[in-house]
């Protein structure tokens, strides 16, 4: 048996594209195993992977949505916590992380920055002592909980509403609260970010620059990114599937840094299209 720690994943159900096919393959060829978790029929899955339903995990009562978007990202956080807290040597990782190197750590943490103010948990290992991640877990048993790290005012106009009778479901609240401003919150909280890694190993190419890993043109400053110690490659699925869906034939550009790994890792991308409602069945 492999020594390298397991990535684990979540497709509710439906078509992989391209996208989530280079990324988990990045993964198989790196030498890790990796699960792919699911709630309903999933295809185009690349061979080796295993295929496990997500009730092992966490039971489909009730998918939490976000209610502007629809995404199931609140769900996803939720799923990745109590994954970690179950698992041994497993590091999740969200279907649009493309892995460079193998996923190494001495100490089960495995997470790093990805703004100025933000640890994103896009790819996050956590030992399932974690004390942070028994905080992320308790955190995310209450859905109009009110987020401690808000302004007092922010707090206070929360409060009032759930004292009149009407609280503001998570769903209702902005994007990543209970993504990376709960885990930079909670990690820092218990001391567990002194494990976070800088920029350039998991998260290389910023978010306002995420268009360049499609562009032939920009190839090079998508590339000028990435350094020794970059591991992972954040691709943006959503964002990035929007623009390539966009594009003549909805593929990347020849030459371009994604063209590239796609090569390397010989995914056909006309086989796996991106489909026009992917954001029904990504969890990222």
């Amino acid at each position: 048996m492999s020594s390298k720690y397991r990535i684990g994943m979540l497709w509710v159900e439906g078509p992989l594209s391209y996208v989530e096919q280079l990324c988990i393959q990045s993964f198989l060829d790196a030498g890790h195993e990796v699960t792919l978790y699911h709630y309903g029929p999933v295809e185009r899955v690349p061979e080796g992977v295993h295929l496990e339903h997500g009730g092992a995990i966490l039971p489909r009562d009730n998918f939490i949505q976000h209610n502007r978007t629809q995404s199931l990202a609140l769900f996803s956080d939720v799923f990745r916590y109590h994954l970690l807290a179950k698992s041994e040597r497993t590091i999740w990782a969200d279907t649009d992380a493309y892995c460079m190197k193998p996923f190494e750590t001495p100490t089960g943490h495995f997470f790093g920055w990805e703004s100025e103010n933000h640890i994103n948990g896009g790819v996050l290992g956590l030992p399932p002592d974690s004390p942070a991640l028994a905080n992320l877990l308790e955190m995310t048993r209450d859905e109009y909980m009110i987020p401690p790290w808000y302004s007092e005012m922010a707090r206070a106009k929360l409060e009032a509403k759930r004292d009149a009778g009407t609280p503001v479901h998570v769903g209702d609240l902005p994007w990543g609260v209970w993504g990376p401003h709960a885990v930079t919150h909670h990690l820092h909280r218990t001391g567990e970010h002194e494990h976070a890694f800088p920029r350039d190993v998991l998260y290389p190419v910023p978010f306002e620059k995420r268009r360049r890993m499609v562009k032939a043109h920009h190839r090079a400053a998508a590339e000028g990114f990435l350094t020794e110690r970059t591991v992972s490659i954040h691709l943006y699925g959503r964002r990035i599937r929007d623009f390539l869906a966009s594009r003549p034939d909805g593929l990347p550009e020849e030459g371009g840094l994604v063209d590239a790994l796609l090569k390397k890792h010989r995914i056909d991308p006309s086989a796996a299209p991106i489909p026009a409602a992917v954001d029904a069945q990504a969890a990222e």
